[in-house]
């Protein structure tokens, strides 16, 4: 596990250009939400004294004044926007299944379809460890992107169930029974948090089968996606501690993250500097976020690799001499001695 970690991440470190792209894009799909929450906040401050308060720090009045009235993509612009808090809301967000505004879901969906063109060249990158170039790396993620297309409709619809049917019929089991039995607050949180790990447990077993289906028809160049996902499940009942284990060590390096961010990421107030010292700092968590999820990928492919790969894979590339007088006239008496 280990080891399938540190060649991830000299893979994912020899190729800075894969890192560079993906924060492009994550900073290109967030820009024009930006934008456009922007364009609101201004029309609503317009010249009043409010906008020079608001320019030199945050005013909580107007704030609250705003998000009173704020509708759709303004409706999300509360003070859990604010450094470690950010990250925060959106777990919990998605732990309780909270609804998005539709500008929000709108912009989420077209950034998962860019990431689901993108994934079968960054795969197909680490998988081969050696340099595709752009027209390598685009020709692998145009002929995986549909394949991945019709996985990702297997796997939405499995997310769906583990989150809508399933995820309400637990806790309306649990609410009955708090209701009827329960009269004791500590037993009532040991209820929920048992639901909300059976739910996480599923959740991750579930994502741990889409990834490695997917490592599988990268590398193996599958063609039937239900293939691949029964494969995918099969690999991960075969090496539950292998992929547990890996699975873990990256949850581990991402908790790492997220605890520093915790520690530095600044509050709200300042402005000229403060401000430029707070978007560097968010865009550095942004970047190691980022880089922590091509590991994820990484290391998965090498621990698969580890375990499966063979000489008819795209796992590793077949070993070359390099192209010299020297190697050549190697050659050529290896051959004369063995005439000989």
């Amino acid at each position: 596990m280990l080891s399938s970690l540190a060649i991830g991440f000299q893979r994912v470190r020899a190729a800075p250009a894969v890192l560079v792209a993906v924060y492009l894009v994550t900073l290109g799909a967030a820009l024009p939400l930006a934008l456009v929450l922007r364009a609101e906040v201004r029309a609503h401050l317009g010249a009043s004294l409010m906008a020079e308060t608001a320019a030199t720090g945050v005013d909580w009045d107007w704030w609250q004044e705003f998000s009173s009235q704020a509708r759709g993509l303004g409706d999300s612009f509360t003070p859990s926007v604010i450094g470690f808090a950010a990250p925060l809301s959106n777990l919990s967000a998605f732990a309780d299944g909270t609804r998005q505004p539709l500008p929000i879901v709108a912009a989420a969906a077209g950034y998962g379809a860019i990431w689901l063109f993108l994934w079968g060249g960054i795969l197909d990158r680490y998988a081969r460890a050696r340099e595709t170039r752009a027209h390598g790396f685009f020709a692998a993620a145009g002929v995986f992107f549909f394949r991945f297309l019709r996985l990702g409709l297997v796997a939405g619809l499995l997310y769906w169930l583990l989150l809508g049917p399933v995820r309400e019929w637990l806790f309306e089991t649990i609410d009955d029974r708090l209701t009827l039995n329960v009269t004791v607050e500590r037993v009532a949180f040991a209820w929920r948090l048992g639901a909300y790990v059976v739910i996480g447990a599923a959740l991750v077993a579930v994502n741990l089968v889409v990834d490695y289906a997917k490592i599988r028809a990268v590398v193996e160049d599958r063609r039937s996606m239900l293939g691949a996902l029964v494969a995918g499940a099969r690999f991960v009942v075969r090496q539950p501690a292998g992929v547990v284990g890996l699975y873990a060590l990256n949850g581990l390096l991402f908790l790492t993250v997220l605890a520093v961010y915790a520690l530095v990421a600044p509050g709200a107030g300042g402005d000229g500097m403060a401000v430029w010292g707070t978007l560097l700092v968010g865009q550095v968590y942004l970047l190691g976020r980022l880089a922590l999820r091509l590991l994820f990928a990484a290391s998965q492919i090498c621990f698969f690799q580890s375990r499966l790969a063979h000489a008819g894979y795209a796992a590793f590339p077949a070993p070359a001499w390099p192209e010299s007088p020297d190697v050549e006239s190697i050659v050529n008496a290896g051959h004369a001695a063995g005439g000989r």
